[in-house]
């Protein structure tokens, strides 16, 4: 197969594969235009540029991770229409009495969990909604219980393998299972929780008031309306629970996390349908395909060719060399290092673009540490950093431009330097007791 060596008129590739890197970047962070067409018009450059052959640029793309993404979207824009995320949020309004600083609480509680188990974009998407509609009620101010799951999506999904996209990425490059992150990021994940849940119910939860009136009317919610198909219902959780148990056997049964999931979609898109005629059944399938993020799917396809095409370059290596130069080849300063770096750097880019770009980077470090099982606490502190690194500001992840595209149409602005004031510092007290943790587990 042919492998390019020399890009567009002579010039040289090092130098060229940075600079399309660092414009797609400088776009994608400016959000002048969508994230999808800058990744994808980046890829086409690094292909028309000589850098990346056509076959190469195929083989960056991480099939697994586009699968795994896909198929938990179907799962979630099937499992939706039976209102099952619209009931657990009004039962757990109603479970503490309405009163608005236990709805702060239980909302996170609730946002934090179901970003474990699907992922915090799916998630936001489903609690927004309602969010706004139980603070409406209550009439109270929607902003801080919506900050709060920000921080919550953040926090919850860095706890599994398909909570959130940087640890998506890295499970599927390095083969890490779903148990490894269960066991190795849960910990301090709900302990970091924890913390924030007090911290917010200082800051915002014990000022929070509403009459009994308005309580009354959330008191007076019908959670079981929300449910409009029961037989979907239970599909829906039985299939969820199978993907699930799926993610936890996938090492033993040799099959990768994006098999699991688009099998897992398709079975329940064939239950979701067994029983409709050949049109409904066309545009059921339609409508689902609809809900899947294609801008997200399309973004991650164009962001692994421009990688591949700096990867392929040597920048990576050239970094990683000197990455173990500053920190002399010692494995708790390159820990560390990667853990605040990855940190601050993900509160300034979108945790996704700069996690795509590490992963190479990490793995050109194995010769240092004696091979790719010396390289697991580097891993770790990847997800750790950029995870919980994308609460800083709210271009940090793609929850946080979720959240606040929802709020913004809902009436609620969240404005960018005022998020920041407050998020930042609350990031940085996640990244320190993230530090304690894995000085205390791995070094």
């Amino acid at each position: 197969m042919h492998e390019p060596t020399t890009a567009i008129f002579g010039l040289d590739p090092l130098w060229l594969s940075c600079l399309i890197l660092i414009v797609t970047y400088a776009i994608i962070i400016s959000e002048r235009l969508n994230r999808a067409i800058i990744a994808l018009t980046g890829a086409g450059l690094m292909i028309m540029c000589g850098l990346l052959n056509q076959e190469m640029a195929v083989r960056g793309i991480d099939f697994n991770t586009i699968a795994l993404l896909t198929g938990m979207m179907i799962i979630v824009a099937i499992t939706r229409k039976c209102g099952v995320f619209q009931y657990v949020a009004i039962r757990a309004a109603k479970s503490v009495k309405a009163n608005p600083a236990g709805v702060l609480l239980m909302l996170q509680i609730i946002t934090a969990v179901f970003s474990a188990l699907l992922d915090n974009v799916t998630t936001v998407l489903l609690i927004v909604p309602v969010t706004l509609v139980i603070c409406d009620e209550l009439k109270i101010k929607p902003y801080p219980v919506l900050v709060a799951e920000i921080f919550a999506s953040n926090v919850g999904g860095t706890a599994t393998l398909i909570g959130d996209p940087p640890n998506i990425l890295i499970g599927s490059a390095t083969g890490l299972s779903f148990n490894e992150f269960l066991f190795n990021l849960a910990p301090i994940a709900f302990v970091i929780h924890i913390v924030y849940l007090g911290i917010f119910h200082l800051i915002w939860g014990r000022k929070m008031r509403a009459s009994a009136e308005n309580r009354s009317r959330v008191m007076a919610m019908d959670e079981k309306k929300a449910i409009t198909d029961i037989r979907l219902l239970k599909q829906s959780m039985g299939v969820l629970a199978l993907v699930i148990l799926g993610f936890v056997m996938a090492h033993p049964l040799h099959l990768e996390p994006g098999t699991i999931a688009m099998s897992g979609a398709a079975i329940l898109m064939l239950l979701d349908n067994f029983t409709r005629s050949a049109e409904e059944q066309s545009e059921h399938v339609h409508h689902t395909f609809g809900e899947v993020e294609w801008i997200t799917i399309f973004f991650f396809v164009g962001l692994f060719i421009v990688v591949a095409g700096v990867e392929h370059a040597g920048l990576l290596n050239l970094l990683a060399q000197k990455m173990l130069a500053l920190t002399g080849g010692d494995l708790t300063a390159t820990v560390l290092a990667i853990l605040w770096a990855s940190a601050i750097l993900s509160a300034i880019v979108d945790n996704i673009p700069f996690v795509a770009t590490m992963i190479p980077l990490i793995e050109n470090m194995a010769p240092a540490f004696g091979g790719p099982e010396g390289l697991k606490p580097l891993w770790w502190a990847l997800a750790l950093g950029a995870c919980l690194g994308g609460n800083g500001t709210l271009i940090g992840a793609s929850a946080n431009l979720t959240v606040a595209g929802l709020a913004e149409r809902g009436g609620v602005r969240i404005r960018f330097l005022p998020f920041m004031k407050l998020a930042f510092p609350l990031m940085l007290i996640s990244i320190v007791l993230s530090t304690a943790y894995v000085m205390w587990r791995y070094l």
